[in-house]
């Protein structure tokens, strides 16, 4: 713990290289559009999870010291956090670090804006806490990926890795922006990894809790940070310890050079991904294929049957059980359906080709196709995974024909990373759900200004739903 936590210090003293500096704001704008985003009546039912955040928040009061993205709301750092990072996580859209499979932005990102506006941290202070989170974050969750087993073991049990290991990462940047050195920051970890939780049985069966493990993340993190800064203190074995994060979580079983080689040399925080979907990265390989059939011109309506290959790992949250996600109970339950995403596909999508408006309600014609989508495991796929996301699609015509399309890294994946114009462009049309174009812009050049005298203050003032 003492070398992650000096890792941390040092990135907050400046030993930041620029590629990571140049960075950090895309992750920034990428979590302030998912956040507007999620405002819009297109995703109600995940929205309201934020929303009953937000009530909850309300009834809590306390102190202003930061905002609620798009509410308007000032109250208590934590409590921003906790809503700011269910706004986040509420569309499934947000980044994601292969191969660990965390989505480390939405649990750091509000926890460090939440911190940085209470303590009015300058702008290049916000950029090297959250860059330090992130990467704790990430090398946590590649810890607990094994490559005899092609998967993390926290998904093998049943855990949100995001979650547990986004705690961790979100106590990170807290403790920088609190002014912490080594040792507190340490303490601050210490303190976090008794808070962090969080169960997948939401992506496979609904619910709408999932959401907010990003928020609660973001809100132990803050919490975890305040209490350090207090005196209050943390084992000095919190990771490795006979009763430890590792021991309590994985079993004993994890990858100790994966945490701790190349630490402030090679960055995993640079191989964190954007997602092109609003939907279960899982399913995004589905979905490329899917648009490339059609490209090659499939018409939707001689369509028997489809098969899709996945990676084994990946059956359970999207295949399982087949009759909840043949079927899925709400849009934000379609998300994380590959049959579901897959018919929405083949019949057409909107946006970068499958896009939030596609998850506004369950459309009967994509629930008649998804009754004839089978999944299964594909050989190649698993190999592959989970370094990237593969897929093979085949579907079977009614002239007895069949046409097959296969992926191996999906688009915005490792191989096809979205650039940066993809990436202004996705946050534009987040971002433009909520807001007026002119405050758009405004919040845009609000955090490309965050390494150059900018604040987290200019940046959240700027997400404020404005009277018309």
């Amino acid at each position: 713990m003492r070398r992650l936590a000096e890792f941390a210090v040092a990135r907050g003293d400046g030993q930041l290289p620029e590629a990571v500096r140049q960075d950090v704001p895309g992750r920034v704008l990428d979590v302030l559009g998912n956040c507007l985003a999620a405002y819009s009546d297109a995703t109600s039912d995940t929205a309201e999870a934020a929303a009953v955040v937000l009530r909850g928040v309300r009834r809590w009061g306390g102190a202003g010291e930061a905002s609620v993205i798009g509410s308007g709301d000032r109250v208590p750092a934590p409590s921003a956090a906790l809503v700011n990072g269910t706004l986040a996580h509420a569309l499934d859209f947000d980044d994601t670090h292969l191969p660990s499979v965390l989505h480390p932005s939405a649990c750091v990102v509000p926890a460090a804006l939440a911190v940085a506006q209470s303590v009015r941290a300058s702008g290049a202070e916000l950029v090297a806490a959250i860059a330090a989170g992130i990467e704790v974050c990430a090398r946590l969750g590649m810890a607990s990926y094994l490559p005899q087993e092609r998967n993390s073991l926290f998904f093998e049990q049943g855990r949100h890795a995001t979650s547990i290991c986004g705690t961790l990462g979100a106590a990170v940047a807290a403790g920088l922006l609190l002014g912490l050195r080594a040792e507190g920051v340490a303490h601050a970890v210490g303190v976090a990894a008794s808070m962090g939780a969080g169960l997948l049985e939401a992506n496979r069966t609904g619910g709408t809790v999932k959401p907010v493990h990003c928020g609660w993340a973001a809100h132990a993190g803050v919490s975890a940070a305040v209490l350090a800064a207090e005196g209050l203190t943390g084992p000095p074995t919190v990771l490795e310890g006979r009763f430890g994060f590792f021991q309590a979580w994985l079993g004993g079983r994890y990858d100790a050079d994966a945490l701790l080689e190349g630490l402030g040399e090679r960055w995993e925080l640079l191989r964190t991904v954007y997602k092109p979907y609003p939907a279960n990265h899982f399913t995004h390989p589905l979905v490329d294929c899917a648009l490339a059939l059609r490209r090659d011109g499939l018409d939707p309506a001689r369509i028997v049957e489809v098969e899709a290959g996945v990676a084994g790992p990946v059956l359970r949250t999207i295949a399982e059980p087949w009759q909840d996600k043949a079927r899925p109970r709400s849009p934000y339950h379609a998300k994380f359906s590959g049959p579901y995403t897959l018919a929405a596909a083949l019949l057409g999508g909107g946006g970068l080709g499958l896009a939030l408006d596609d998850f506004a309600a369950l459309d009967p014609a994509r629930l008649e196709l998804a009754g004839r989508v089978r999944c299964v495991a594909d050989e190649r796929a698993s190999r592959i995974f989970p370094r990237a996301f593969a897929a093979v699609v085949r579907v079977r015509l009614r002239d007895g024909s069949t046409l097959e399309h296969r992926v191996d890294s999906s688009r915005g994946g490792p191989e096809h990373p979205l650039s940066a114009a993809e990436l202004e462009a996705k946050f534009r049309s987040n971002a433009s759900r909520a807001l007026p174009p002119g405050q758009v812009d405004e919040l845009a050049e609000a955090v490309r200004e965050l390494g150059s005298g900018g604040t987290a203050d200019d940046v959240l003032t700027r997400t404020a739903l404005r009277p018309s």
